[in-house]
């Protein structure tokens, strides 16, 4: 039951959040969407949110290293707590408030909020890829956001797992599935390469998500 009561509770985040999935040009948060965590979620929940907000302010402008940096430590803080357990669901992926407000989530939802953060500070959507992968020591699946200085540059992971950001050459514990931002999927061959095989769309969860943020942004 409360798994359930805080998804009922945490959709109404949505109607006020100027946010978008495939087009992020800046991270605002309205005053009626703050005054709401307040008064439902409390003090620590608007402190986190206004937090967020302080670093896209303080970073919006820094070298690209320095972002991937303060935008990984920064989710990395809050709580890992499975889907199950914290929303009741198989799988859920929140948006960046809903992770905030509750303090708590999974992988998918770290590297959304770190991708989404990170197009907002200006980051190409071109050097950014959220990568589905085999977490080879856990036996698991996870997810986790990539970097690319350049399309085939070794890219940097970005990963809840460890605060370390480390070029994916160097995460052996890894095995790449698939990785997707606002343009396109790709699969990932045994050869190494990617091969595009569509819009990221024919992704359930991100076409949900996609379109929980986009009726909240209609008038």
């Amino acid at each position: 039951m409360e798994a359930a009561s805080r998804l009922t509770r945490c959709q109404s985040l949505l109607l006020p959040l100027i946010l978008t999935v495939s087009v992020v040009s800046a991270l605002e948060l309205s005053s009626r969407l703050m005054t709401y965590v307040l008064e439902e979620f409390g003090e620590a929940a608007h402190q986190r949110l206004e937090n967020w907000q302080r670093l896209h302010a303080l970073a919006a402008n820094a070298p690209t290293d320095r972002q991937l940096r303060l935008v990984n430590s920064f989710f990395n803080r809050v709580t890992f707590v499975s889907d199950i357990r914290h929303w009741g669901q198989e799988d859920y992926w929140a948006t960046p408030v809903e992770l905030l407000t509750t303090n708590g989530g999974d992988c998918e939802d770290f590297s959304i909020a770190k991708y989404l953060t990170l197009r907002a500070m200006g980051v190409p959507d071109d050097q950014l890829r959220i990568i589905y992968v085999k977490a080879l020591e856990l036996n698991q699946a996870h997810m986790v956001l990539a970097w690319y200085k350049t399309p085939d540059s070794d890219p940097l992971i970005l990963d809840n797992l460890i605060n370390d950001i480390k070029p994916a050459s160097q995460r052996n514990d890894l095995e790449p599935v698939y990785s997707f931002n606002g343009e396109g999927l790709w699969l990932n061959r045994t050869s190494g390469d990617n091969a595009r095989i569509g819009d990221a769309r024919k992704l359930e969860h991100w076409r949900d998500l996609n379109d929980r943020l986009t009726e909240a942004l209609r008038p």
